[in-house]
């Protein structure tokens, strides 16, 4: 029988372990469904710093969470065996160096069958991941939600920071390129073409401005059926949202979508095959009242209650 997160009825939600949701603690993903795995960095990033607190507030906020989702009736505990892998040791000093590590974790990791949830730490984390999940699974289908594409050929001359991931990741062959979705990009650019490129490689992009005053799920509905059965994963970046909702990031766009289209968004997916996902960009700083990682927490475990064998109540 899985282990249920720790009852708030229990033990007071402002103590015990500063795990995620207060479950199990472990060393080794052998066993396990679902590892959350905090990855706590922001050397990667081109604007304001602080997501290397980003994980650690995730999981303090994640305390809130019930183990159940009322709303849409899945039950994740009920099915999943789920526990917090800790962090990866990071070398703060080094990002070329932080991405090996980050590679060589979820390498290790993944030579179990589970499903890695990542806790970010700016968005260059997600190479790394996806180099990873690529040599096990194979090229995966995505789900990328953002303000921005992180399509850059280079910032500052490096090839590998949080913008220029979904090149690289192109590049590399590690996702299915007219199975890449790209959801809320917006703000200002530098040329005319920013997004244009990704589009001409096949990717599928959706500014922000088109979707304002829109229920998602249609959205998401497209989504799930051009996918189909091929594996996927998610990757999440916070500030998708109008700062209004989370303002606790490093790069802040007006006119992003709401808390209710994040919802709507990630429900609507349920029934693809995931293999792994990740929440990043939170940035503590910026917002003191935590309101950001408490949003960033649950968004998480929405993407945790519609992980393939989740049951509905």
């Amino acid at each position: 029988m899985p282990e249920m997160p720790i009852s708030g009825n229990d033990l007071a939600r402002f103590s015990g372990p500063q795990t995620f949701m207060r479950l199990p603690e472990a060393s080794l993903a052998e066993g396990l469904d679902v590892g959350f795995i905090g990855v706590p960095m922001d050397i990667g990033t081109s604007w304001r710093s602080g997501t290397r607190f980003g994980s650690k507030q995730l999981r303090q906020e994640s305390a809130m969470i019930r183990p159940y989702n009322i709303q849409t009736g899945a039950a994740p505990f009920d099915a999943l065996h789920c526990a917090d892998l800790g962090d990866v040791p990071i070398n703060t000093f080094s990002l070329s160096d932080t991405l090996h590590i980050i590679k060589k974790t979820f390498d290790a990791h993944l030579k179990h069958d589970f499903v890695p949830m990542t806790l970010g730490g700016d968005h260059s984390l997600t190479l790394p991941v996806l180099r990873a999940i690529a040599e096990k699974h194979g090229p995966v289908a995505l789900v990328h939600v953002d303000a921005h594409a992180d399509v850059n050929d280079e910032m500052f001359g490096e090839r590998e920071t949080h913008g220029t991931v979904f090149r690289r990741a192109y590049e590399d062959g590690l996702i299915t390129a007219d199975k890449v979705f790209q959801i809320g990009l917006r703000g200002t650019g530098y040329t005319a073409d920013d997004f244009r490129e990704a589009a001409g490689w096949g990717f599928q992009q959706w500014l922000a401005l088109d979707l304002w005053h829109k229920s998602l799920t249609p959205l998401a509905a497209n989504i799930r059926q051009q996918i189909g059965d091929q594996k996927t994963y998610i990757t999440y970046d916070i500030d998708s949202l109008d700062p209004a909702f989370a303002p606790g990031t490093g790069t802040p766009e007006i006119g992003g979508l709401t808390t209710a289209q994040a919802m709507e968004l990630i429900r609507g997916l349920r029934g693809l095959n995931i293999v792994g996902c990740d929440l990043v960009e939170v940035s503590p700083p910026y917002d003191p009242s935590g309101n950001t990682a408490l949003t960033g927490a649950n968004l998480m475990f929405e993407m945790l209650s519609i992980l393939p064998g989740v049951p509905l109540r």
